[in-house]
């Protein structure tokens, strides 16, 4: 029996008391394989901001909806592939393929999508801080959901790391000569708002699917919502150069088939306010590999702005475990 058995809720609402998302009855903490799969999307997503920017540069060759809609395409394809190798079942029911075409698109197109299409002219620095707003969202969106309110710790522990993020991207924020515009910012509003709901959606409509059959059938989903965008906004046909498509199969094999499917697994193990941490843990992956392979600069608003993040990190971790 997987752990998420003991943790099924089937509707939108609050949890019962001895079931909350992400927790295991009986169990004082959640599942070490949940903070494993969690590992997987700090470290691989935190690398993907360069991978996304360089495969949308204006003189990279694919449109940012092509780009997303082939790449969930491929994955979703690959993963449905790994499925039927290992006997999985893939033919699914109704409320199934309902869930998982609600945030597949919610997801994929409102998530990852707005994004994508915001960084052609968003700075990164940008795209890291807004995106970095999701845990707060979901934080929300849990209690009222839950009709609780969050805790002070939790609350706190939030807040302060929004502010490391925005300390660690302060560089970037100043610069006069960024070319980020009020549309981009928009969309870097909304992108998180929809990746969060998108997620207390799935976590809270359990599903008895295995999570590659379920990931790969999300990403379909989450493909045809992308390529009909690009056909609406009448995008150019793809003339990828060689770096974006390198960009293209490193978000295909490592941000999506499994980074992508880590995150669905962690979703199912531990909770909301926990797996969401990954935004503000990103940003501090990408600066430190942007050190360690570029040599780019580590400033003091480096330093703090991470030591800020991981306060704020494990101030969620202690307030999750309190509850």
């Amino acid at each position: 029996m997987r752990d998420e058995a003991c943790i099924r809720n089937e509707s939108l609402g609050g949890p019962a008391p001895d079931s909350r998302p992400g927790s295991v009855v009986g169990e004082a903490t959640p599942p070490m394989t949940g903070f494993l799969y969690l590992m997987v999307v700090y470290f691989v997503w935190g690398s993907t901001y360069l991978a996304i920017r360089l495969g949308v540069a204006a003189e990279a060759g694919f449109p940012p909806f092509y780009f997303g809609a082939t790449r969930f395409l491929a994955a979703g394809l690959m993963l449905l592939a790994f499925a039927m190798i290992k006997r999985q079942r893939v033919r699914l029911t109704a409320r199934e393929l309902r869930v998982l075409a609600i945030t597949g698109v919610m997801l994929c197109l409102g998530g990852n999508g707005l994004v994508v299409w915001a960084e052609q002219r968003a700075e990164s620095g940008y795209a890291a801080l807004l995106v970095g707003s999701m845990p707060i969202w979901v934080a929300i969106a849990e209690s009222i959901l839950d009709r609780k309110a969050p805790t002070v710790l939790l609350v706190l522990s939030l807040v302060l790391g929004f502010i490391g993020l925005g300390v660690l991207t302060y560089p970037v924020l100043s610069d006069p000569h960024g070319e980020t515009d009020a549309l981009s910012v928009v969309a870097l509003l909304v992108a998180p708002i929809l990746w969060g709901l998108g997620s207390l959606y799935y976590q809270r409509n359990k599903l008895d699917v295995a999570p590659s059959a379920g990931a790969g059938i999300q990403m379909l989903f989450g493909a045809a919502a992308l390529f009909a965008v690009a056909l609406i906004q009448s995008e150019p046909a793809p003339d990828p150069s060689r770096t974006a498509w390198f960009s293209w199969w490193y978000l295909v094999l490592f941000g999506s088939v499994l980074a992508y499917t880590s995150f669905m697994k962690a979703l199912r193990l531990l909770p909301a306010s926990i797996v969401m941490t990954y935004a503000y843990v990103n940003p501090v992956v990408a600066v430190f590999l942007g050190w360690l392979v570029l040599r780019e600069n580590v400033t003091a608003w480096t330093l703090a702005g991470t030591a800020l993040i991981v306060a704020g990190v494990a101030g969620t971790f202690r307030a999750r475990r309190r509850t």
